[in-house]
């Protein structure tokens, strides 16, 4: 795991085109739209931001922190979104060491709790995540919502 490395987008901006088309290409969500929301964290419009695992200059890892994750409950933010690791680096913890960094990154902006929307079960919990409710997102059915104080 130490050949990986862990950084959020800020320290290093000149791959914000790469990341955006990166989550675009493991989500759908247009990559203007993440591009949108980097340039905001970029230009420190907010402290919302982006946080990435690099195996040499590959991204294997990553997720972002946004508004609202698209779910109803506009009062549960920020919402930590985009949660992803490649296939081939899985079970070597990449997720949690990501969500350890952006749950951290975030307390010490004054930045808690913290959400986020999942349809697993037993994951987010070994990292410290809460399930709070259900909430109504863009599916059909409900989504769990997981807390982190």
């Amino acid at each position: 795991m130490e050949q990986y490395k862990y950084i959020t987008l800020r320290e290093q901006p000149e791959i914000k085109d790469k990341a955006a088309q990166w989550f675009h290409e493991k989500w759908g969500v247009p990559k203007e739209a993440y591009l949108e929301c980097m340039e905001a964290y970029l230009n420190k419009s907010t402290e919302f931001g982006w946080y990435l695992c690099l195996d040499g200059d590959k991204i294997i890892g990553g997720l972002g922190v946004i508004e609202n994750d698209f779910h109803e409950r506009k009062d549960l933010s920020p919402n930590v979104c985009a949660v992803y690791t490649e296939e081939a680096y899985r079970k070597q913890g990449i997720a949690g060491n990501l969500l350890n960094m952006v749950v951290e990154d975030m307390k010490s902006k004054g930045v808690s709790p913290i959400y986020l929307v999942t349809d697993h079960t037993g994951f987010y919990e070994r990292y410290g995540w809460e399930f709070l409710c259900m909430v109504q997102g863009s599916d059909p059915e409900p989504t769990r919502m997981y807390i982190h104080r």
